[in-house]
């Protein structure tokens, strides 16, 4: 009895991985991806700080933090469109990638350029960046090649290609490291820019080798990754909406760190930011789970019942597992940092850790917008709750300090997940319902 339990668990199994293989490979490979630029960009920074100056480490550091906002900004939609549409385009997706990487490219380069020269008028400690010419085309392909690679990295996802994306990422991850060491061995005289050529390095070679792989595999059909201006052009609307909706749904993670500095203190920053840093590992399953889920459901939109009943369950289940372990290792997973993080940050790591089951939510709800083709609509409700993430924070800061802040966070997070979780399950019941009813009509032509 026993015995034959056991066999239909494991039929069950068997059936349930092959089912949802697809969509189990690529959100893996989307967190494996995560995983492993964080832990070799964790060791590159401990070889900057180990062997160079703490100057050239600080202009580094800022001038990787001005070419990531910068490329961020200048993918202006497409990485979530191209998502969207490469499963709808069938045989056009090399043409609608090239394009899209020459336009972000090429905005990316002149924004570069732009910065570089005005970034004396910014701040004095930035001033290398527009020195001369060679500095300055150094910044903008960086800046080009950053915006270039977050917009590949999203159609690898909308080609299901998440392996591709995951060893992208790794090569890249390697290569900049490997330059790092070499340069700290080789060069007496290490400047922030240096450091900043070595990511310029490594998102080139891993673009390199991601290109030699693509044109081998179909030598026979080269033309297929001829741009198409006129069809891309007729995107551009919708990849505006798509950028809208990114920046509202991005801008609380990257207002945050700020927020806490000009309230309370660089110091106190230092707290959050860690705790921030490790609730984020959490929130990222759930982010690469509706990713995939949006690339599938593009193609076949009436699985979005089946599939997003099937994200909401395996993101509820890690972030409960993710947030029993912060919770219940808080102050060990936080002294590996230092005994004052132990100390300042154990309440802020606790309320911050509950934060991933709105962020469930809202992840949900914005798939679910983008594949019923509802994104104008969904962007006035993102602002609303990054309003809300907000003020409860500036609130919380003002009336506890750092634990009230997150406190305050995760009140604003939760009321926004309470307005958005009825489109989320009418999404699910109402596709399900309409599964059904195509599922009936074919059987009833067949009879």
């Amino acid at each position: 009895m026993l015995a034959q339990k056991f066999r239909a668990v494991r039929t069950w199994l068997y059936k349930w991985l092959k089912t949802n293989i697809v969509i189990l490979f690529n959100a893996g490979s989307y967190v494996g991806a995560t995983v492993v630029t964080s832990g070799l960009g964790f060791v590159y920074w401990w070889v900057a700080a180990r062997w160079l100056q703490p100057q050239a480490v600080g202009l580094g550091s800022a001038a990787l933090s001005a070419m990531t906002l910068l490329g961020t900004i200048c993918i202006l939609g497409f990485g979530t469109l191209l998502v969207g549409e490469l499963p709808r385009q069938p045989g056009k997706e090399g043409s609608l990638i090239s394009a899209a990487l020459l336009i972000v490219g090429g905005i990316g380069a002149c924004s570069g350029v732009v910065f570089a020269v005005a970034a004396p008028l910014i701040s004095a400690d930035l001033q290398s960046l527009g020195v001369g010419a060679p500095d300055i085309l150094l910044f903008a392909a960086g800046v080009s090649l950053t915006a270039i690679t977050l917009v590949l990295d999203y159609a690898l996802i909308g080609l299901l290609q998440g392996g591709l994306r995951f060893w992208r990422n790794a090569l890249f991850a390697a290569a900049k490291l490997v330059a790092l060491y070499t340069i700290s061995l080789w060069l007496s005289h290490v400047t922030g820019l240096t450091i900043y050529a070595t990511w310029a390095f490594g998102n080139a070679l891993s673009l390199a080798v991601l290109a030699v792989f693509a044109i081998l595999k179909r030598r026979e059909s080269r033309s297929l990754y001829w741009p198409q201006w006129g069809f891309l052009r007729k995107l551009g609307v919708a990849a505006l909406q798509h950028h809208m909706l990114n920046l509202a749904l991005q801008a609380p993670t990257q207002a945050l760190p700020v927020l806490v500095t000009v309230l309370l203190s660089a110091t106190t920053n230092a707290w959050f930011y860690v705790s921030w840093m490790l609730a984020s590992f959490v929130f990222v399953v759930p982010v690469a789970l509706t990713t995939v889920l949006y690339a599938m459901v593009s193609g076949e939109p009436t699985e979005l019942a089946y599939k997003t009943r099937l994200t909401l369950g395996l993101s509820s289940v890690t972030s409960i597992l993710a947030a029993c372990v912060l919770l219940l290792g808080t102050r060990q997973v936080l002294g590996l940092f230092g005994h004052a993080y132990a100390e300042q940050a154990v309440s802020s790591l606790r309320f911050l850790a509950f934060g991933s089951f709105p962020t469930i939510i809202k992840y949900h709800y914005v798939t679910v917008c983008r594949a019923e083709e509802r994104i104008a609509q969904a962007t006035l409700p993102m602002v609303v709750g990054a309003l809300l993430e907000l003020g409860g924070a500036a609130l919380g800061a003002r009336l506890g300090g750092l634990p009230g802040l997150s406190l305050g966070w995760l009140v604003g997070a939760c009321i926004e997940a309470v307005f958005m979780l009825p489109r989320v399950y009418k999404a699910t019941r109402f596709a399900a319902l309409f599964t059904g009813l195509n599922g009936l009509q074919r059987h009833l032509e067949r009879g």
